[in-house]
């Protein structure tokens, strides 16, 4: 065919798609000391993607809170986790301080590593936890790395029983973090003897493993927790008692451990929100963070492009169709993103300012079924009948 043509062409190519995707989960943060690991592997203060789980746990070092912590979530889950050492202190106060870090000429220590990770390594976590350092302020600080992130933060309810827990829970109403009482037992000790085993280590595994098996929008509760045989304190269940220890703990919202058909498993779905907040359960505090990271992700696109009618169209279709995906997967009850043209006056847009509303509603776990019991004589009223028909 001759390259000239002195004339129009007109070339099909394929409609270019673009879907908005969901942000990735199953991303652990956790803070740990170890004050014998390979610090060739794990610098202090410096967030480090792990992704070989055996591996990691050789370079921890066998004291500190590291190599337990990661133990505890091979039991669970196979992911992705950031970690960040610090070093112990000369006390608790000094352990703490490191624990919680700081900011200093843009360096960021101890838990605000964290902060950092996304840039330095490219993951997000959005699981985060240091278990066995989560003293009250550390705890408070862990709430807001987590709201800083978009993550959900899981820390020990400290307390020697359901009263004492109940009041410490008192002390916190942030959204994003669930408070779990008491730890697990695990054979960990010589010759497989039984050992405590952080609670949260494993909630964080766990957390990991439901977002990758049945999605961000099943709570923690109700699932089989790997590796463990037992608890650190006695925890009353019935399930049918509202009485028993494992529902005041739950109404105190506070995630404890009990064992169900042979298994120990985590029971609560509350976070320490208050309770008649929208965001009182676990789940509804996730899907809020992932929804609005994945949309702010996947409209990335749009940015700087001329702002036209057909540009506001195109976002509110594409928000609207990872609304019905997610609808369609059980991750949403529904949702509706649309333009309105009261929330954007000319002036607004003239400046380059588009709004688009969303609504939407989270799926809320089964926390309470009931069933209506009844004693009826209708079964028996043609008994002779029965008897004479055989």
């Amino acid at each position: 065919m001759s390259s000239f043509f002195h004339g129009i062409s007109v070339t099909e190519v394929p409609p270019a798609r673009r879907t908005i995707g969901t942000v990735a989960t199953a991303v652990i943060g956790l803070v740990a000391t170890a004050p014998a690991a390979d610090a060739a592997v794990f610098p202090l203060d410096t967030p480090v993607k792990v992704t070989v789980m055996r591996d990691a746990i050789a370079a921890a070092g066998a004291t500190g809170t590291l190599r337990a912590a990661l133990d505890a979530i091979a039991d669970q889950v196979r992911t992705i986790v950031v970690v960040v050492r610090v070093a112990p202190g000369a006390d608790a106060d000094a352990t703490e301080a490191a624990v919680i870090g700081a900011d200093d000429d843009g360096v960021k220590t101890g838990m605000q590593a964290l902060l950092a990770a996304e840039a330095q390594i490219g993951v997000r976590p959005r699981i985060i936890g240091a278990p066995g350092l989560d003293t009250e302020d550390v705890t408070e600080a862990l709430a807001d790395v987590a709201k800083r992130l978009r993550a959900m933060a899981y820390a020990a309810a400290i307390g020697a029983d359901r009263q004492q827990v109940a009041a410490y829970r008192a002390n916190f109403d942030q959204r994003e973090l669930m408070l779990i009482w008491p730890d697990f037992t695990a054979p960990l000790g010589p010759d497989g003897a039984d050992a405590p085993s952080f609670a949260v280590a494993r909630a964080l595994g766990l957390r990991a493993a439901i977002d990758q098996t049945q999605g961000w929008h099943k709570t923690l509760s109700n699932v089989p927790v790997a590796g463990v045989v037992g608890l650190t304190k006695d925890v009353q269940f019935d399930i049918q008692d509202p009485d028993c220890d494992a529902n005041i703990l739950n109404a105190a919202q506070v995630t404890t451990i009990v064992r169900l058909a042979g298994e120990l498993r985590f029971w609560g779905n509350r976070t320490c929100a208050d309770p008649e907040s929208a965001f009182t359960f676990e789940s509804a505090t996730r899907t809020a963070q992932i929804l609005a990271d994945s949309i702010v992700a996947g409209m990335l696109w749009a940015m700087d492009k001329p702002l036209t009618p057909s540009l506001a169209k195109d976002i509110v279709e594409e928000i609207n169709a990872k609304f019905r995906a997610l609808k369609r997967e059980g991750k949403i009850l529904g949702a509706v993103a649309e333009f309105r043209a009261d929330k954007n006056p000319v002036d607004t847009l003239k400046q380059g300012k588009l709004l688009i509303s969303y609504r939407y509603t989270p799926v809320p776990p089964l926390e309470h079924l009931a069933f209506e019991q009844e004693i009826s004589d209708e079964f028996v009223a043609d008994f002779a009948a029965l008897v004479a028909n055989g």
